[in-house]
């Protein structure tokens, strides 16, 4: 992934750029979604895809809609972290949600966003980003190379 010098903290952590980003958002389906409802932050998994240049997610009555509806304040995060449990890496994106009508929702009907449980999900919402980043981790996980004292 990148070059890593265990005497040099400073390449244990590598920020990602846009375009690193938005690879990793295409490459992904599943994020944690944060938002606001009545004075609490609220998180929820969620299925989403991408075009490039928004996220997007399905949802129906409930807390999501609620939440985006009354704020439009969001964040959503993937991550992932490799077997060898070496490296791992994080997308945040915080923007503004919308309920997406009509002709704006069809959007969706072309990208890979169908309910992953057997529930109806007709919402659209739109998420436009106004802030993306990302970072990679090189895991040293000192536990799993500490040897019991006999």
């Amino acid at each position: 992934m990148y070059d890593y010098d265990p005497e040099n903290d400073d390449t244990a952590v590598e920020s990602l750029s846009d375009l690193e980003c938005w690879e990793r958002l295409r490459g992904e389906e599943f994020a944690r979604l944060a938002f606001h409802l009545v004075g609490e932050v609220h998180i929820v998994p969620l299925n989403y895809a991408t075009d490039g240049e928004r996220v997007f997610f399905r949802t129906s009555e409930g807390s999501k809609l609620l939440g985006v509806t009354m704020n439009e304040d969001v964040a959503l995060e993937i991550d992932r972290y490799d077997d060898d449990a070496e490296s791992a890496w994080s997308v945040v994106v915080r923007g503004s949600a919308h309920v997406l009508e009509g002709d704006d929702a069809d959007v969706v009907e072309g990208l890979p966003l169908r309910p992953w449980i057997p529930t109806a999900k007709y919402v659209v919402v739109g998420i436009v980003p106004s802030e993306i980043t990302g970072r990679a981790f090189r895991l040293s996980k000192p536990w799993q190379h500490m040897v019991p004292e006999a």
